[in-house]
């Protein structure tokens, strides 16, 4: 008889609970539960008969909808599903999907722009993870005006914290007195990679503005609004997935 359990992380991935990252990290911190038994990584459990609670709430295994959102996102909102500090979260601004949303990736506090939401877990992985080299373009204001040398510096940067990068491309879109306006694209999206690179340069990020992600562009949508993906936008995003 074929045995159709699956790894408790999967399910809560694949039913847009959270991340598989995050519910690996629910599991270990003993929030999981599976039968009423405390899970431990490795367990498996069947969908549509096991009884999966995370923080003693039941996790629903027969909802079938899935959500592809993109979310201009405006400053000071984390890109969390909550906060524990009642600060504002991405999810407050789509209240009117009745589903659980979290967010694909992050967009730190103080950026804004283009941030894609789901409940589809599989979706997440594949749009964050680098292997499928799905590229981010962003829109960066930095302070004074950027020298050839901090030009240099910023797309030539390999190492953040101690950890390996690939090298962004950056562009000057314009320069004022005073400041400058680059459009910098990443292959990767390593914790503040952008400001973190700036700091390297002696540079000071006044506005940076996530602008595209893959072959999905801002476009016109307004701050704070979204707006659904298009099965086709969904497929051509996804079109190098491995």
């Amino acid at each position: 008889m074929k045995d159709n359990k699956e790894r408790v992380q999967k399910i809560l991935s694949d039913l847009g609970f959270t991340s598989r990252r995050k519910a690996e990290s629910l599991i270990e911190e003993g929030r999981v539960t599976l039968n009423g038994k405390k899970v431990k990584l490795g367990d498996k459990a069947l969908k549509n008969r096991d009884i999966i609670k995370v923080d003693g709430k039941e996790v629903k295994t027969d909802d079938k909808n899935k959500y592809y959102i993109m979310l201009y996102k405006p400053r000071g909102y984390l890109s969390a599903a909550v906060d524990d500090r009642g600060r504002k979260c991405v999810t407050d601004l789509v209240k009117d999907i009745k589903t659980r949303l979290y967010p694909v990736g992050r967009l730190d506090k103080d950026s804004e722009g283009l941030l894609l939401m789901t409940n589809d877990g599989d979706f997440a992985n594949a749009v964050m993870h680098p292997r499928n080299h799905i590229e981010k373009k962003y829109r960066v204001t930095v302070k004074p005006r950027v020298t050839e040398e901090q030009l240099i510096k910023l797309s030539t940067c390999k190492e953040i914290d101690g950890k390996t990068i690939t090298p962004a491309f950056v562009e000057v879109i314009k320069h004022t007195e005073d400041r400058s306006v680059l459009e910098i694209i990443l292959k990767e999206g390593k914790n503040r990679q952008i400001r973190k690179m700036c700091e390297i340069a002696n540079l000071k990020v006044s506005k940076l503005k996530r602008i595209a992600i893959g072959s999905l562009k801002l476009g016109m949508l307004q701050v704070g609004k979204y707006r659904h993906l298009t099965k086709n936008e969904i497929n051509v995003l996804l079109k190098n997935k491995k």
